[in-house]
């Protein structure tokens, strides 16, 4: 029998609802490492996903709190649509996926976990990547730690950035 380890998921099952709103940054970056931001533009910011559905599940968010599409300035609007299109040329680079899945929840009921912050997901895919263990066990496989993946997607942001 084969084991599947992830760790870190044991946080997410146990571990403490945290406090205001998860994509609400500061301007201070020395928590960015942590908080698993790669990449802050002028209006809007890229990160990781803490608790990805694939390897390399990136949101892209507005520095502003709002959870309405419509509240987006159009500066906000177009920035937010060039990073999903860098953020989706950084996952090309960095894993050759074969497709995405690129999309926002808008309200709890449609599945948006984090409901009061607009976000947009990137979502990584390739052929077989599904299989039974969502339907049978609710469990995904993520083949990487998700530290390793930060590591390797912040050298190509840094990149673009410079």
């Amino acid at each position: 029998m084969e084991k599947l380890w992830a760790p870190w998921r044991m946080e997410y099952i146990y571990g403490e609802t945290p406090q205001g709103c998860v994509l609400c940054l500061d301007e201070d970056r020395a928590n960015d490492r942590q908080r698993l931001v790669l990449y802050r533009g002028e209006h809007c910011f890229i990160m990781m996903n803490k608790f990805p559905y694939t390897n390399g599940h990136l949101m892209v968010s507005p520095f502003r709190h709002t959870c309405c599409l419509e509240n987006l300035t159009d500066t906000e609007a177009l920035e937010m649509h060039q990073l999903v299109v860098m953020a989706r040329g950084v996952l090309l680079d960095c894993f050759s996926p074969q497709g995405f899945n690129i999309g926002m929840n808008l309200g709890q009921i449609a599945g948006a976990g984090i409901a009061d912050h607009l976000h947009m997901h990137i979502v990584p895919r390739w052929s077989g990547d599904t299989n039974f263990m969502p339907v049978f066990a609710d469990v995904r496989v993520i083949p990487q730690h998700i530290q390793a993946t930060y590591e390797k997607l912040v050298v190509h942001f840094d990149r673009r950035a410079s």
